[in-house]
């Protein structure tokens, strides 16, 4: 049964070293406990605690890392079935299938493109993670090749697939110093795959038809020494998948079913069609996939995907937040109007293009509402005219926009009283309730 964190801290140095990187031996037990950082951190524990806590210690899934020249994907790590328990640690990340039967030149040319592929979403840059290289020539020195070509185009980790260990080993000497995942061990070549993983120090993955396939050749995998694992389930039908990632994640999550404890691999572009493609890897990031892996690439094909990713990745205790200030959108002059909203991310990004896209300038004052809402910030008293009035002060609106003139969202109108007697000198006025109509509204009302 796993150990409560006062139970584990009974176990733990009592020192307060902060060597673990936590300012307290509670505070790192709250964490053991929760299964979300390893014991190994703490190099006080005795011997015997470190055998009693082993269980409680270890994240009922384990921690897979793809490292290449500075860059890191990671997967596992996770201790929830459901975001809303607490959150999800490690997004799934996406990999772009490159076959070994390409050409040099088509192999970085695509590479490149993916490489550099990047969108702005609520204020942060999504990309994809890294490349997967399959051998499909059956040749070594193809292999090989394709590796180098990939490498040469991009410094991302990568992922390795091919079912011969000779054919493998020449694509892992291409990337000798690095960690890619080793894609291919199945009941006939576990060994030989294994022995890699072990020379090159790299995660290595196992493929069954079954979970109980699955756990016998994790355990054999094991027995060689390998712990950095991740499953690859045979099966290809939508349902298939679906079925397995959940009852993987359940026995790993709510069993503690060690066997089955590692991030799973949906390789979606064998799906040999770029729409169910589409659906398939949708459904593998909704759905406990650690790494999955596409052949189509184009920016209409990958947004979707990297949004969906993010939006779920997104930890709900944490909202996405911009920095609160006084934004210029436009090129305002001192005369223009100043607009109010809160610094969560989404509800910024809503105002600022609607504005924008208007074409009229204005100002946009961020107040810091902890990254709520405009209307969960004002429930919360985190978003009043009070605070306002503090931001106008703190971020100096009044020597910017001479003509004092602030626009509240209309979801909070009740604040404009408040507000004038906060700031006698300016002219209150009360905007609409949704985004969209803002460019109406300033068209309107304030030309």
């Amino acid at each position: 049964m796993a150990l409560s964190g006062i139970q584990i801290y009974k176990m733990l140095p009592q020192t307060n070293c902060k060597d673990c990187g936590y300012p307290t031996c509670l505070a790192f037990a709250m964490k053991l406990a929760a299964k979300q950082v390893e014991l190994d951190l703490c190099p006080h524990v005795s011997e015997e605690s470190k055998a009693q806590l082993a269980e409680s210690a270890t994240p009922p899934q384990r921690l897979i890392t793809l490292k290449a020249n500075g860059n890191e994907v990671k997967a596992g790590n996770e201790v929830v079935l459901f975001r809303h328990e607490k959150t999800y640690y490690n997004m799934p990340g996406l990999f772009v299938r490159i076959k070994d039967d390409l050409l040099a030149d088509a192999i970085k040319e695509k590479v490149a493109a993916a490489d550099t592929y990047s969108t702005n979403y609520v204020g942060i840059d999504l990309v994809l993670d890294g490349f997967a290289v399959e051998a499909v020539s059956g040749s070594s020195a193809s292999f090989s090749a394709a590796v180098a070509a990939v490498r040469a185009a991009s410094k991302k980790p990568v992922i390795l697939i091919a079912q011969d260990a000779g054919v493998m080993a020449e694509g892992l000497k291409v990337l000798d110093g690095e960690a890619p995942l080793i894609f291919g061990a199945g009941a006939e070549n576990w060994e030989a795959m294994a022995d890699l993983a072990t020379q090159y120090k790299a995660p290595l993955t196992v493929t069954g038809n079954t979970l109980d396939e699955l756990a016998d050749l994790v355990e054999k995998v094991k027995g060689k020494g390998i712990e950095d694992i991740v499953l690859a389930p045979a099966t290809r039908s939508l349902h298939g998948e679906l079925t397995t990632r959940v009852l993987i994640w359940r026995l790993a999550i709510k069993k503690n079913f060690r066997s089955l404890g590692y991030p799973v691999i949906s390789v979606a572009g064998d799906a040999g069609d770029p729409a169910k493609e589409m659906v398939s890897a949708a459904q593998a990031i909704s759905k406990y996939a650690g790494f999955v892996v596409i052949d189509s690439f184009a920016p209409d094909f990958v947004y979707p995907l990297i949004v969906l990713r993010q939006n779920i990745y997104t930890d709900p205790q944490k909202p996405i937040q911009v920095q609160p200030g006084l934004y210029e959108i436009n090129n305002p002059k001192p005369t223009d109007p100043v607009l109010v909203t809160t610094n969560f991310s989404i509800t910024y990004f809503s105002v600022a293009n609607e504005i924008e896209g208007s074409g009229l300038p204005a100002w946009l004052l961020v107040a810091d509402a902890e990254g709520m809402s405009v209307l969960t910030a004002w429930a919360a008293g985190k978003f009043d005219a009070e605070r306002i009035a503090k931001s106008v002060k703190a971020f100096d609106v009044a020597s910017k926009a001479t003509n004092r003139t602030i626009v509240l969202p209309g979801h909070v109108a009740v604040l404009s009283g408040e507000l004038e007697e906060e700031l006698p000198d300016w002219n209150v006025r009360v905007g609409p309730r949704e985004a969209v109509d803002i460019p109406a509204f300033m068209k309107q009302a304030m030309t």
